[in-house]
C-alpha cells in the first residue's frame, strides 16, 4: 500500500487489503498506490494516451506463476465521482479496488457481454462486502 497524497476520507491498508482479497481468484501480489491528479494524468497519459486523470488504473505486471500487478487510485477523481453519484466514499474505493483487482486477473468491459459479466461480479463482490450494488439492482 502506498499513499502519495495526504487527504481525508483515505481507506486504511486493512480496508484496501480486505477489498482486494475479495476480488481475487488466484495467488497474486499487488501494489495499490494512492496518488493525486498530477500522477493519475501522467500515468493515463503515458499508457492510456488519454491526457486526464481517472480513477483507476491497472497494470499486469506478471501473469504466471503469480499474478502481479498494480493499481493506481485517484483520491481527487474518486471523491468527485462518490459526491455526484451520492455514495460513500468508502464505497466508491472498494468498488474501484475490486473493479481494478477483477482488471488485473482478466476481466475486461470492452464489448456489452463482457461489461454485464464483469459488473454482475462486480456486484457480487461489492455487496458481500457490505456495500450498496454500484450498478444498481439489476446487475445482482
Amino acid at each position: 500500500m502506498q499513499y502519495a497524497v495526504a487527504a481525508r476520507n483515505l481507506p486504511s491498508p486493512g480496508q484496501l487489503r480486505r477489498w482486494a482479497r475479495a476480488a481475487l481468484e488466484c495467488d497474486a501480489r499487488i501494489t495499490v498506490r494512492i496518488v493525486g491528479s498530477g500522477e493519475a494524468r501522467a500515468l493515463n497519459r503515458d499508457f492510456r494516451r488519454k491526457d486526464h486523470p481517472t480513477n483507476v488504473l491497472t497494470f499486469v505486471m506478471r501473469e504466471a506463476p503469480r499474478l502481479e500487478g498494480d493499481l493506481a487510485l485517484c483520491a481527487p477523481v474518486i471523491v468527485r465521482e462518490a459526491r455526484s453519484q451520492g455514495k460513500s466514499v468508502a464505497a466508491h474505493y472498494a468498488h474501484l479496488v475490486v473493479h481494478g483487482v477483477l482488471h488485473l486477473q482478466g476481466y475486461d468491459h470492452e464489448t456489452g457481454r463482457e461489461a454485464r459479466a464483469m459488473e454482475r461480479r462486480e456486484s457480487r463482490i461489492v455487496t458481500r462486502l457490505g456495500y450498496p450494488d454500484p450498478y444498481g439492482a439489476s446487475h445482482a
